[in-house]
């Protein structure tokens, strides 16, 4: 993981005339038909805390023997079965450089596994075991329908503490957060489900049983996480990108926009940001394809600042391939202009 809870009478009286006790007798009679009836009308009463408790320990038992725990030289994570041929979804940050793992599985049983493909801007990897008998394929459910509020639970196995879960809510669906070294994440899912070292890649479930998200951040304060504030890739990026990965070993079609540059952060002698100077442009990509060249600098995007790389990343998870965008630049001989560009898949560069 990166650094983001009968009303009882008593009849009094032992002497009473015939009459009277023929009218008791009819009394109790009535009175003794009368609650069987009630008993068999009244509504079952229920605790709406013991049932949702059955249901926390339901999805547990279920969800629980499709997530598993990955070794590598550098570490260990978690990973989620994703079909029944032995292929398990993870955060590419678990897996770095490795090149050989080791996967865990809740029975007790390791295997070793291969890399079958990872996709650095989605921070998504896939490996596949070397024997994929018995595995239990996890259920993937629909992310754009989540809803602020939904109940979730965490599953993986942080600090090397395998098969743990810890519960939260949706707090925020559709953040974009920077991973890092050039890298904002889009539509991610914020929770308040503790997320820690060793659950990345793990599981994020709903009460349906569903793998809704790909745990992969946690806020820090700058020294410390920040408590109740995780994020999880969601499930429909893991439905579009693992395909690909697993089929071709790489993503062709990613769904994210992209212009087709690197870029670096620009700042004054000061330390004042300044905007992206442009290090390289792709060759016929919408960057070049616009006139864009190096050493410029991209100073806003759509009229929003770019004050520096992460700012023009993250603006970019606003739009999809085919959008078209105005980009303001300042040439190196300090001219200023602003052009339209045309953005392609974030997959094709």
């Amino acid at each position: 993981m990166r650094h983001l809870r009968l009303h009882k009478s008593g009849f009094r009286g032992a002497v009473v005339s015939l009459s009277t006790a023929v009218v008791v007798s009819a009394f109790f009679t009535t009175f003794a038909r009368e609650p069987r009836s009630a008993a068999v009308t009244k509504p079952p009463t229920t605790d709406p805390g013991l049932a949702l408790q059955r249901d926390l320990v339901q999805v547990v038992k279920n969800t629980r023997p499709s997530v598993v725990e990955i070794s590598t030289d550098a570490g260990l994570g978690s990973g989620v079965i994703f079909d029944t041929k032995g292929d398990i979804v993870t955060n590419a940050h678990v897996l770095g450089t490795a090149t050989t793992f080791t996967v865990a599985f809740s029975n007790g049983r390791s295997l070793s596994a291969r890399l079958m493909g990872t996709y650095a801007p989605d921070d998504l990897a896939v490996i596949r075991v070397s024997s994929a008998k018995g595995l239990r394929p996890a259920s993937f459910g629909n992310s754009s329908a989540l809803e602020v509020g939904d109940i979730v639970l965490a599953m993986g196995s942080p600090l090397g503490l395998s098969s743990s879960v810890t519960d939260g809510i949706v707090s925020f669906n559709g953040r974009a957060v920077s991973e890092g070294n050039g890298v904002v994440l889009p539509d991610l899912i914020q929770t308040s489900a503790a997320i820690n070292p060793g659950n990345s890649g793990g599981a994020l479930v709903n009460l349906s049983g569903k793998v809704i998200g790909i745990p992969t951040l946690s806020a820090t304060d700058g020294s410390a996480s920040a408590p109740g504030l995780g994020f999880a890739i969601p499930s429909n990026t893991v439905r579009l990108l693992a395909p690909q990965l697993i089929s071709k070993g790489r993503v062709t079609t990613a769904g994210r926009a992209g212009l087709g540059l690197a870029g670096a952060d620009a700042t004054a002698y000061d330390g004042t940001p300044l905007g992206v100077q442009v290090t390289s442009v792709q060759p016929n990509g919408p960057a070049a394809k616009a006139g864009i060249v190096p050493g410029e600098l991209i100073v806003s995007l759509n009229a929003k600042p770019t004050a520096d790389y992460t700012a023009l990343l993250t603006l970019l998870t606003h739009f999809r391939p085919g959008d078209r965008v105005s980009i303001t630049l300042l040439s190196l001989g300090g001219i200023k202009r602003t052009i339209s560009v045309t953005l392609a898949d974030l997959a094709q560069f």
